[in-house]
C-alpha cells in the first residue's frame, strides 16, 4: 500500500488508487440504479437462505463481480464500480437482521398473521430505524477505524483485488453467471418433479424385551429415520463455502439429533405414544419429526444459547477493545476540523446527530405502540440506543479483524434480547406486550450491527480504491429505504407460499415460518427466549439439558458448539447436503495436493470455486422465490414425473459435484504464471 510522507511528525497518510484529487465520476445514476437493483435481488436470495439454512453468504463479492461486469459494458469508472458494489451488497444486511427478528413476530403468536398492512409497516419501521442508526454510526468510527493498521479487513482487501483486477483482462463474471443458471435449472426441474429432492424411509426396531426393575419387564419398540441429503445447489454450495472441517461439525449435529436422540426418545415412549399399536412406517416418521420438533429442537436451542455466549466469552478481549475504540473515535470526529481531502470526506457531525436523534424519536413510538406503556417504551429506546452504538463499534471492529462472513450478529443481538427481556419483566412487562417490545429492540439491534459492519467494510474498500465516503454513505442510504421497503415482500412470499405448499403437499405438512422448510433457527431463538422470559412460557427443563450439552461440546474443544447445535435444530437432509458440499470441498483439496500445485494456482482454484458456489446459491435462491410467488397466487405445477426417481437425483448430485470439482481444477492456470489477488472469500 503506498504512502504519502508527511512533516511536522505526522503519521503517513495512504495513498489510495485512485488519487484523492481525481474527479472521476463516482455517484452517478446508472451505478445507484444497479446497486439499487442487487441490494433488493441479493437481499431477497439472503433472506431466502437464512431463513431455510440458519446462515447468510457475504453479498460483497456477488456485487463486485455483477456491479463490475455491467458496468463495465457501459464503461463505468472503478469507482462507479465501488459505489454499485456498497449499495448493493446492503441489502444482504437488511436482510440478515430481517430474518434473525421479524418471523420471531409470527412464531412467538405475537401476529397471528403475517401478511397484513401493519405488520408490513412496522417490519419496515424496525429495519429503516436500524439501518439508518447503523449508517450513522459508523460515520462517526469510520476514520479512525478504516486508517487502523491493527485492524487487516481480510475481506475488504479481496473485495478491493477484484475491482483492480476487473481493470484486466477478466472478472470471473462468467463462472458466476453460469453457475446461477446451472442452479436455477436444476431448481427448477425439482419442483416440476423431474427428479426426487430427496429420500426417506422410517426403518422400524426390532421388538426387545429390557428389564426396567428387578421385579419386571417391558416392551419397547422404535425405529430410525433415515433420510438422503437434499438435492440443492444451494445448500450444497454453502457446504463447498465453508469447507469440510465446518461442514462436518454442523453433519455431527444433525446425526446427533436423528441418529441418537430421535432414536433413543422413541424407543422407550413410542409405545406409550402409540397406546402399544406396532408403529408403521407412516406412524413412525410422524412420530420422529414430532419428538424432533417438540423435545430435541428445544434441546438445540439450549446449546444454541450457551455457544453464543461463549462465542461472546472468546471475544471478551475485542469487545473490550471494540468498546474503547468506539469512545476514543466519538471524542475525535466531535473534535475533528474541517476535512478538505476527498477521500476524507463524512457526512457532517451535526447531520449524523440528528439522523441519530430523528431515528430514535421513530423508534420510541414503534415500541410504544408495541408496549402501550411510556416508561417501558422510553427504556426500551435507550437501550436500543446504547445497545446499538455498542454492538455497532463492535460489529465493525470484528469485521475489521475476521471480515463480515463470520461476523457473530446472531449472538450480539441474543445479548441485547436478554437484556431489553429482563428489564421489561423489572418494569413489570408481561404477555403480548412485553414480547412484543423485546422482539422489536432485537429486531433494531440486529439490523444496525449487521448494517454497521457491512458498511465498515464497503468503507474501508472505498477507502482502499479512492472512493469518497460521504457519497458511498448516502448511497447506503438509499440502499436501506429501499430494502426496508421491500423485504417484508419476499418474507411474505415464502411464509405464505410455503404454507400452500404444505397444504397441497403429500402428506401436508405444516408449512410458513419455524416449519420444516423454512425453520428460521435464529428467530426461533429469539421468540423462544422472549416467551420464555417475559411470557413464562419457555420448556426450561429441555433448554437447561441444552446448556448442559453445550458446556458438554465447550469441554471437550468443539472448534464451533454452534455449528453443531445449529445442525442439530435443521433438518437431516439441509445438514446432510451442506455436508456434502464441505466434503466436495475436501475433494478439490486432495487434488489440489496431489497435483502439487503452487500457491498461485491454489488461489485460481480458490476464487473459481466460491464464485461457482454462490452462483449455485443464487441461482436456486432466486428461481425458489419465482416458485414461492407461483405456491402463493395458487398457480398449480405441473409434475414430469408422478413418482420421481431418486436414482435421477443421484445424477444431479453428481452435476453438481463436476461444477465444482473439474471446472476450477481446470482453470488452476500454467504453474508460471502470476498469482491472482487475494481468495476471494
Amino acid at each position: 500500500m503506498a504512502e504519502i510522507k508527511t512533516t511536522g511528525g505526522e503519521a503517513p497518510r495512504y495513498k489510495p488508487y485512485v488519487p484523492a484529487e481525481s474527479s472521476m465520476s463516482e455517484f452517478t445514476i446508472r451505478a445507484l440504479v444497479i446497486g439499487l437493483i442487487m441490494s433488493v435481488i441479493l437481499g431477497a436470495a439472503n433472506a431466502y437462505l437464512g431463513l431455510k439454512a440458519g446462515m447468510t453468504i457475504a453479498a460483497t463479492y456477488p456485487a463486485a463481480v455483477i456491479g463490475m461486469a455491467l458496468l463495465r459494458i457501459m464503461k463505468g469508472s472503478i469507482l462507479e464500480e465501488n459505489f454499485a458494489r456498497t449499495v448493493g451488497s446492503i441489502g444482504e444486511s437488511v436482510a440478515a437482521g430481517a430474518i434473525f427478528t421479524i418471523p420471531a413476530f409470527f412464531i412467538a403468536g405475537i401476529w397471528p398473521e403475517f401478511a397484513t398492512t401493519g405488520n408490513y409497516l412496522k417490519s419496515t419501521a424496525i429495519m429503516a430505524a436500524g439501518g439508518v442508526l447503523g449508517i450513522m454510526f459508523v460515520a462517526l468510527l469510520r476514520r479512525v477505524m478504516v486508517e487502523d493498521r491493527e485492524l487487516p479487513f481480510p475481506e475488504s482487501v479481496a473485495a478491493a483485488e477484484i475491482h483492480k483486477a476487473g481493470r484486466g483482462t477478466g472478472t470471473g463474471a462468467k463462472f458466476l453467471f453460469s453457475a446461477m443458471g446451472a442452479g436455477a435449472l436444476i431448481q427448477a426441474l425439482g419442483q416440476f418433479k423431474f427428479f426426487a429432492t430427496t429420500w426417506e424411509k422410517f426403518v422400524t426396531f426390532t421388538k426387545t424385551t429390557i428389564g426396567l426393575r428387578a421385579s419386571g419387564t417391558a416392551t419397547a419398540e422404535g425405529g430410525l429415520l433415515l433420510s438422503s441429503p437434499a438435492i440443492s445447489p444451494a445448500y450444497i454450495g454453502v457446504g463447498y463455502i465453508i469447507g469440510p472441517k465446518l461442514a462436518s461439525l454442523n453433519f455431527s449435529g444433525g446425526l446427533l439429533a436423528w441418529g441418537l436422540f430421535v432414536p433413543i426418545i422413541m424407543y422407550f415412549l413410542g409405545p406409550a405414544l402409540t397406546s402399544g399399536a406396532i408403529i408403521d412406517e407412516a406412524t413412525g416418521t410422524a412420530m420422529a419429526q414430532n419428538i424432533w420438533r417438540l423435545i430435541v429442537r428445544p434441546i438445540a436451542i439450549g446449546g444454541m444459547l450457551v455457544s453464543a455466549g461463549f462465542t461472546l466469552f472468546r471475544m471478551r478481549k475485542s469487545l473490550a477493545t471494540g468498546l474503547g475504540r468506539s469512545i476514543s473515535d466519538v471524542k475525535k470526529a466531535a473534535a475533528g476540523g474541517h476535512v478538505t481531502l476527498r477521500t476524507e470526506q463524512d457526512l457532517s457531525f451535526n447531520r449524523i446527530l440528528l439522523g441519530i436523534l430523528l431515528s430514535g424519536v421513530a423508534t420510541f413510538f414503534i415500541y410504544n405502540y408495541f408496549a402501550q406503556d411510556f416508561m417501558a417504551a422510553l427504556v426500551a429506546t435507550v437501550v436500543m440506543v446504547v445497545a446499538g452504538f455498542f454492538f455497532a463499534a463492535v460489529s465493525g471492529y470484528l469485521v475489521g479483524i475476521i471480515g463480515s462472513s463470520n461476523n457473530p450478529i446472531s449472538g450480539l443481538t441474543l445479548s441485547t434480547l436478554l437484556v431489553a427481556a429482563l428489564l421489561m419483566v423489572v418494569l413489570g412487562m408481561k404477555g403480548d406486550p412485553g414480547v412484543a417490545a423485546v422482539l422489536g429492540v432485537a429486531g433494531v439491534v440486529c439490523v444496525s450491527a449487521a448494517v454497521a459492519g457491512e458498511m465498515l467494510q464497503d468503507l474501508k474498500v472505498g477507502h482502499i480504491l479512492g472512493g469518497t465516503p460521504w457519497k458511498m454513505q448516502v448511497g447506503d442510504l438509499f440502499g436501506i429505504a429501499l430494502s426496508a421497503a421491500v423485504m417484508f415482500l419476499p418474507l411474505i412470499i415464502l411464509h405464505e407460499g410455503d404454507i400452500k405448499a404444505g397444504q397441497m403437499a403429500d402428506p401436508p405438512y405444516q408449512g410458513g415460518f419455524g416449519g420444516p422448510q423454512l425453520s428460521a433457527p435464529q428467530a426461533s431463538l429469539m421468540a423462544l427466549l422472549s416467551q420464555g422470559i417475559v411470557g413464562g412460557t419457555m420448556p426450561w427443563p429441555l433448554i437447561i439439558v441444552g446448556m448442559f450439552m453445550g458446556f458438554g461440546f465447550i469441554l471437550m474443544q468443539v472448534k464451533s458448539p454452534m455449528l453443531v447445535s445449529v445442525g442439530m435444530y435443521l433438518p437431516l437432509e439441509t445438514t446432510f447436503a451442506i455436508f456434502v458440499g464441505g466434503l466436495i470441498k475436501g475433494i478439490v483439496e486432495r487434488f489440489n495436493a496431489k497435483r502439487q500445485h503452487n500457491e498461485a494456482q491454489k488461489a485460481r482454484i480458490e476464487n473459481t470455486g466460491v464464485l461457482l458456489a454462490s452462483g449455485l446459491i443464487a441461482g436456486e435462491a432466486l428461481i425458489g422465490l419465482l416458485f414461492a410467488g407461483l405456491a402463493f397466487a395458487e398457480i398449480p405445477l405441473f409434475a414430469i414425473f408422478k413418482q420421481p426417481s431418486f436414482l435421477v437425483s443421484l445424477v444431479m448430485l453428481g452435476i453438481i459435484g463436476w461444477i465444482l470439482v473439474q471446472i476450477p481444477l481446470k482453470n488452476a492456470g500454467r504453474p508460471d504464471e502470476p498469482a491472482p489477488p487475494s481468495a476471494v472469500f
